[in-house]
């Protein structure tokens, strides 16, 4: 089915392209959202009589998703979430439940305009794309976690996964590797170049 786009539609078009779209896309997602119209000679000339009403729209639109861009980009939001000792959870995080996050912390983002390029379902840092216009973005950071202090260590970069006596471990290498090495001198002389001590010389003599 053709279309004409009365806005920017990502990966489709720019506004007043004229794209052949799957006919369930036009009529389930981009007519009822008024995200395009139908390309007929009727619907042209509606577009080119409101062309400039939509472009100055679209301008004002795109300032203000730049505007909120500003304040939500790098701001990281916690989700709590039961999991499993490897860290995979029991479930998943969906873009409602990002959505949901950014909400009580007083930020206002639709579910629709989160994009996840895969379904998180492990503990950690994620860093999500939230679309604000066809032409802004914003990025956050999804903080996956079992309890508030889990995300508050995890935010400080660190492994909440680790076991204590694993730490304990990394702590012995990391020290004995920063130890000086000592040298003993008397050891070393009491050791012919033969690689026997001075008392045998003297026995085998």
């Amino acid at each position: 089915m053709d279309v004409i786009l009365l806005e920017r539609v990502e990966n489709l078009g720019q506004i007043g392209d004229v794209v052949n779209v799957r006919p369930g896309f036009a009529r389930n997602y981009l007519l009822p959202q008024k995200k395009a119209l139908r390309a007929n000679d009727s619907n042209k000339k509606v577009f080119e009589n409101q062309r400039a009403d939509l472009e100055a729209r679209n301008l004002e639109r795109k300032s203000e998703a730049a505007a909120a861009a500003e304040r939500i980009n790098g701001k990281a939001f916690v989700v709590i979430r039961q999991s499993s000792e490897m860290g995979v959870l029991y479930g998943s995080v969906s873009t409602r439940d990002i959505a949901q996050a950014a909400s009580d912390e007083g930020i206002n983002i639709e579910r629709s305009q989160v994009r996840l390029e895969k379904p998180l379902k492990s503990l950690g840092l994620f860093p999500v794309r939230i679309v604000l216009h066809p032409e802004v973005d914003a990025r956050i950071d999804i903080n996956i976690a079992r309890s508030e202090d889990e995300a508050e260590r995890q935010a400080r970069g660190e492994n909440v996964l680790a076991r204590p006596g694993d730490q304990a471990d990394e702590n012995e290498k990391e020290e004995a590797a920063a130890a000086p090495e000592f040298f003993d001198e008397e050891a070393q002389a009491a050791v012919t170049p033969e690689g026997e001590s001075e008392e045998a010389s003297e026995d085998n003599a």
